[in-house]
């Protein structure tokens, strides 16, 4: 199963070993989903993951969190991004996880910041479901445990 996350998703991850965004992360260690990477996605991660602001909230170094996204680069499927859609969202910086999860053919786009992507848009996602972490988790156990 293909996914694409969105920074928010990677963010948490980091923040809370407890939390849904952590066990998505942990089920692409277990090779159980593919997470799907473009080069823009990766370069908002690590855009917003080094920030002073995030080094701090994380309470990691900036070695830790290019270790992390070293990790995301050996893991992750690469695709490349077309540009014969533009999804044209309210905020420009959600386009590109729209267009990675078109590219990748992802089953789902996860996000905690739904309406991001559902509000105030005419498109329809037949190709993948944008979903939230939590209720990805429950799906997949659901499903799947």
């Amino acid at each position: 199963m293909r996914i694409t996350l969105d920074t928010n998703v990677v963010y948490q991850a980091l923040r809370d070993s407890g939390g849904a965004s952590y066990f998505i992360v942990r089920l692409v260690r277990e090779r159980k989903l593919e997470w799907c990477l473009s080069i823009p996605v990766f370069s908002e991660y690590s855009d917003v993951l080094l920030r002073e602001k995030s080094l701090k909230d994380l309470e990691l170094s900036k070695m830790e969190i290019k270790d992390f996204l070293d990790y995301i680069c050996s893991v992750a499927s690469p695709f490349s991004i077309s540009f014969r859609m533009r999804p044209n969202l309210g905020d420009e910086a959600d386009n590109m996880f729209v267009e990675l999860a078109f590219a990748s053919n992802s089953n789902f786009l996860i996000t905690s910041n739904i309406r991001d992507y559902t509000i105030g848009n005419n498109l329809l996602f037949d190709s993948f479901k944008v979903i939230t972490p939590t209720d990805f988790a429950r799906m997949w156990r659901k499903f799947y445990v």
